[in-house]
């Protein structure tokens, strides 16, 4: 291949990455980990929610049980840290029961939850991302790793088919279509309590 041919095409590839890396989708993800957002880190996630009766609100309407038995200790750490944890083991679990369903158990980097306190504010964030009007309950962003739910409409089912996504899209080399991912996600949602 002559050397001209070949400095046009890194050229090109080149172009292309700084136009993705400067694109809006990527310049507007910084919104979770301002301070107006607080965290919550789990073994496979970092949970982002803005005030603590979204995460009580997100943690009664994800009914998943870890299926483990805690008995009393009287070295236990305060309500709310135990509580936290609580959540945490929840989440984490589901995560698993995902990794599982799918046969995908390898180390990702943890995916990020942003909880939104109600269908506006969560349509609000996805016309920011996209700029077109949200027409999804929940979605999954590649870019970002990142999980987008509505504390008023989440259920374990919708969240481990997000997490579907997240985890299929990391564990190959090259990201599946989209198509493809979504078969497997809906095999998922349909299956996390067999």
């Amino acid at each position: 291949m002559p050397k001209s041919t070949l400095l046009i095409r890194l050229c090109l590839f080149a172009g292309f990455g700084l136009l993705w890396f400067w694109s809006p989708q990527n310049v507007l993800s910084a919104e979770p980990f301002s301070e107006s957002w607080q965290r919550l880190e789990t073994k496979h996630t970092t949970i982002c929610y803005r005030t603590p009766s979204d995460l009580d609100k997100f943690d009664r309407m994800v009914a998943y049980s870890p299926g483990q038995w805690v008995f009393p200790n009287p070295f236990r750490k305060s309500v709310s840290e135990d509580r936290l944890q609580k959540i945490g083991q929840k989440i984490d679990t589901l995560y698993e029961r995902v990794q599982e369903i799918l046969d995908m158990r390898k180390w990702f980097k943890k995916v990020t939850i942003n909880l939104y306190a109600d269908k506006q504010a969560l349509d609000a964030a996805y016309v920011e991302l996209y700029r077109q009007p949200c027409q999804v309950r929940a979605w999954y962003e590649f870019t970002l790793n990142t999980i987008y739910v509505n504390v008023d409409d989440t259920q374990e089912e919708i969240l481990a088919h997000e997490m579907a996504h997240a985890i299929i899209d990391h564990y190959l080399l090259v990201r599946p279509p989209a198509a493809a991912a979504e078969i497997l996600a809906r095999y998922v949602h349909t299956h996390i309590y067999d």
